[in-house]
């Protein structure tokens, strides 16, 4: 059992290690936002529909199950689309400090949607992590607008989040992703078709963009998902939420290490970013305390 939990552990960490290295893809491609995560989007919706194939399972649900996947698909299609969109007019530092005040946004609507009363060391973070964004405000006035769309991305990401909660333990996870990945698809297909479809204008494909988007599909969405379900099969959810809240490090630490003087920020910007990664973890840590407590 020790060597299976080491390994997991492992795992775990290169799978987090991958999410980090997509913002990295961000740069990279040449495409814009939207039709970046079109073909993102796509690329996972055919690698999870083999994968179901090949194991078998039932994709047959009640109608108005699949109307509800397809909607929430909805909220992390547009996830997606902020979260590149920000990196494109900022940068991955930038976006990825932001991204991480998903903890907060979470600590602040799982009360409101589950009618649960606030805690008070969460007020308390939330306050720390309205410093460390006061201090990215204030010295990177420069992306002001990639903070914001960032910001909007992290909310964004906290509603799924808590819409997946609720929905966890109603239908096999995969085939939930499938329908709202499905759902997400459709609505940036509209948005293409408002932007005028599916033209070279909107998939000017430069000759590595076609590497990057194969990496970013399967690699680094369809197959991070489907392997972090069997993992929570031998860590608690404490273990892998505390771990994924490395994903900024791990994306921050790449950019600066690949894109050099593009990522280099302010002192501010590091201190600010430093203070809003602490509360993820002190969050982590409250959390993991209050499950102990007997």
């Amino acid at each position: 059992m020790p060597n299976v939990n080491f390994k997991n552990h492992l795992h775990l960490h290169l799978i987090v290690f991958i999410w980090g290295f997509t913002a990295i893809l961000g740069q990279l491609i040449s495409l814009s936002a939207l039709p970046l995560v079109f073909t993102r989007m796509s690329i996972a919706v055919v690698v999870i529909y083999i994968y179901l194939l090949i194991r078998k399972k039932n994709l047959a649900i009640q109608t108005k199950d699949i109307v509800r996947f397809l909607i929430f698909g909805f909220v992390i299609a547009l996830h997606w689309l902020t979260f590149f969109h920000a990196i494109k007019i900022s940068n991955i530092s930038i976006t990825l400090a932001c991204i991480s005040t998903g903890a907060f946004f979470t600590s602040i609507l799982e009360p409101i949607f589950y009618k649960r009363k606030f805690i008070w060391y969460e007020v308390l973070l939330g306050c720390l992590v309205v410093v460390g964004l006061l201090l990215i405000f204030q010295f990177e006035t420069q992306y002001k607008m990639g903070i914001i769309v960032a910001l909007t991305s992290a909310f964004l990401s906290a509603s799924f989040s808590i819409i997946n909660g609720k929905l966890a333990n109603t239908h096999d996870s995969v085939v939930i992703s499938f329908y709202e990945l499905v759902g997400g698809l459709f609505l940036l297909a509209c948005f293409l078709f408002y932007q005028g479809g599916f033209t070279a204008n909107n998939f000017n494909f430069q000759p590595n963009d076609y590497l990057w988007l194969g990496i970013l599909g399967s690699i680094c969405t369809a197959y991070p998902f489907i392997a972090t379900i069997d993992i929570m099969k031998y860590l608690s959810p404490y273990t892998v939420m505390l771990t994924i809240n490395l994903e900024p490090i791990y994306g921050i630490l790449l950019a600066v290490f690949l894109f050099k003087d593009q990522e280099k920020m302010t002192t501010a910007f590091y201190i600010g970013a430093v203070i809003i990664l602490l509360t993820v973890l002190l969050n982590a840590y409250f959390k993991n305390r209050k499950k102990a407590t007997p």
